[in-house]
This record gives C-alpha cells, sequence and structure tokens, in this order.
C-alpha cells in the first residue's frame, strides 16, 4: 500500500515535471546517528560526525528502495557521514557518485541544484539545511524536529510544489 501511494504521488509529480522540462528536487535529512544525539556539535564546539545507527542502516536502504525509479541523476549529500551513508546504498543502485558539498554552503548546492534545470536531483542534509533549501528554491518554510529521519521531501519549483512524505 505503501509503494502505491509514493508511486502515485512520483507519477502526479514526474508526469507534469517532464512534460514542461522542470526539474525535481527530492530532498531527505540524514537517517538515524549512531551517537543518537540531536544536535550538530560536539561539547568543544566541533561538529559531530558519527556513522549512522542500525536504524539508519536500514533506513538508508528503504530509502534506496524507494527512491530507485525515480530517475535521479544527480545526488549531492554534506560532508558528514551520516549524509554519505544515507545516500550510499542509493548512489550504489543507481551507478552515482554524490557530489559532496559542506553543510554551511546552502547557497552552493542551491546553485548546484539550479544548474540541473532538467534533472531529477536528490539531497541529503540535515533538519537546518533541507528546510534551508527548499526555502531558497522558492518553497514554503518546513520545520523538521530533532527527532524527525523519516521526512521525504519532494518539491517541483517550477510550480512551487512540496510534498512531504515520511518513509
Amino acid at each position: 500500500m505503501k509503494t502505491l501511494v509514493v508511486s502515485t504521488v512520483f507519477a502526479m509529480i514526474l508526469i507534469p515535471a517532464l512534460a514542461s522540462a522542470q526539474k525535481v528536487v527530492i530532498l531527505t535529512r540524514h537517517a538515524e546517528r549512531a551517537d543518537g544525539v540531536a544536535t550538530m556539535a560536539t561539547a568543544t564546539g566541533a561538529p559531530a560526525d558519527p556513522l549512522l545507527s542500525e536504524a539508519g542502516s536500514a533506513r538508508a536502504q528503504k530509502l534506496a528502495t524507494m527512491l530507485a525509479d525515480a530517475n535521479i541523476t544527480a545526488m549531492f549529500t554534506t560532508e558528514f557521514h551520516r549524509t554519505i551513508d544515507t545516500a550510499a546504498p542509493l548512489a550504489a543502485k543507481l551507478k552515482l557518485t554524490p557530489e559532496v558539498v559542506a553543510a554551511a554552503q546552502t547557497a552552493v548546492v542551491v546553485d548546484k541544484i539550479k544548474a540541473r534545470a532538467a534533472d531529477t536531483v536528490f539531497v541529503v542534509g540535515h533538519s537546518n539545511t533541507v528546510s534551508a533549501i527548499i526555502k531558497a528554491l522558492g518553497g514554503p518554510e518546513v520545520t523538521i524536529g530533532d527527532a524527525e529521519y523519516d521526512n521525504l521531501f519532494i518539491y517541483v519549483p517550477a510550480t512551487k510544489t512540496l510534498t512531504r512524505i515520511r518513509y
């Protein structure tokens, strides 16, 4: 049933996108962290860079299964293990190499997305960067809670249509 719902949503979004050569941007926050902490900094103020937990690895595999047929041709992650590892199963399945853009460089990743005008682009970021990217592309403000790892956003910039799916 969940697959049918996701397939229907993708069809509703992708068919108009293909007809007008507009891009689709699929965004998600990284999967669950092995350290279980929601903040991006350690006690010293340095950015934390944990691997994915077992649940996070399972979520990354589920994401790869869900998006395998979404016509993704470009992927972006931040420099942190949790974003790279969340994208890895899908990247392997699609034989793509995700481009790494520093988490602090939201404007750079937005420019790179805009440069892929006819592509379906996949972005794995963080609770604050995913929402910032959507907003910078002209979308609405979204909030992703510290304990939320199950959000998948499908954004069509040409129509400013944003769909949020929980997976």
